[in-house]
């Protein structure tokens, strides 16, 4: 008759100590990862984005350091040598090279040297409008109510001015036109579009189940929206943003082109586009080479806002 004790015995110990296969590897789990995560996983295999942060990045360096890519003044003229000259593209990354305007300034130097009013333009545009549209959306969406509708009111009331029309009637209003007085003027009506986005964005996320918990747990309002809200409705104002940044680049161009935006002795694309058309048929590289730049500043920004857009949308990928 067999050993029922053993037998028990063994058994429990199978029970507590499973077999294990040496040679099996070892299950790795996996890390989880949160929307940014899988969004830059994304971003860093798209072309479009590799290619435009290339560029991008270029014109960052050309605006912070212009001296590293030309030592010729933008302001200098000489009309007795230079009146109207010729590009001479075999002379690379020489004052000659992209020719010269009707005051004998280098047409090359003045590209480089515009780029910076360009960029501190978009830059500083989208940062202000970002912030204050970001309040105001935020506050908006959350509380609801009264404060929703004197704040989607007072929304709607700036959003049914014509932008460019609107920038055209607050730069008449200053006497000098500089950088930060063009920046004022597009940020003054440029925020209406990001406090919409953000207002429906938090519509959306407030409703969210660790939205409810952390004011059961008795979290203050300030933190709710900072900590729980805005991390979250953040997506799709990043998208608008960067998409409207070569808007606001564009904008200003085209102001300095009608001779309400930045004006000499400021350079700028829009105020070299401006010179150029009055001589385009006798020298078109006038026009040309600041059109150009100004086109792919633009397209840069674009196109880095759609790969941004498709990235941080699960529908798009």
């Amino acid at each position: 008759m067999p050993d029922v004790t053993k037998t028990a015995t063994a058994v429990e110990d199978a029970v507590a100590t499973p077999s294990v296969d040496a040679s099996a590897p070892a299950a790795k789990q996996e890390k989880a990862r949160s929307l940014w995560g899988d969004a830059w996983a994304d971003l860093r295999r798209n072309p479009y984005f590799i290619i435009s942060s290339a560029l991008i990045a270029l014109l960052l360096l050309i605006a912070a350091w212009p001296t590293l890519f030309t030592s010729a003044s933008p302001t200098a003229g000489d009309l007795v040598h230079h009146f109207l000259g010729k590009p001479e593209l075999g002379k690379v990354g020489s004052p000659e090279w992209l020719g010269y305007d009707g005051q004998g300034r280098s047409v090359y130097a003045r590209l480089i040297h515009g780029t910076r009013a360009s960029i501190i333009v978009g830059i500083a545009v989208t940062a202000i409008v970002t912030v204050v549209g970001g309040i105001m959306g935020m506050v908006a969406g959350y509380f609801g109510g009264w404060v929703d509708t004197i704040l989607s009111r007072i929304t709607d009331i700036f959003f049914g001015i014509p932008f460019l029309l609107g920038a055209m009637v607050v730069l008449q209003s200053f006497v000098e036109r500089t950088v930060w007085v063009v920046v004022f003027a597009l940020a003054f009506l440029g925020w209406t579009q990001i406090t919409r986005v953000m207002r429906g964005a938090v519509i959306t996320v407030k409703q969210a189940d660790y939205v409810h918990a952390a004011k059961a747990l008795g979290a203050g309002t300030v933190r709710i929206l900072f900590k729980h809200i805005l991390p979250n409705a953040m997506a799709p104002v990043i998208v608008v943003a960067t998409i409207a940044l070569g808007g606001y680049i564009s904008a200003e161009a085209t102001l300095s082109f009608l001779g309400l935006g930045l004006a000499a002795p400021t350079v700028s694309w829009g105020v070299d586009i401006s010179a150029g058309v009055t001589q385009i048929r006798v020298a078109p590289h006038i026009l040309l080479w600041p059109s150009i730049m100004l086109s792919l500043t633009v397209l840069a920004f674009i196109m880095l806002g759609e790969a941004v857009r498709n990235a941080l949308d699960p529908k798009l990928r």
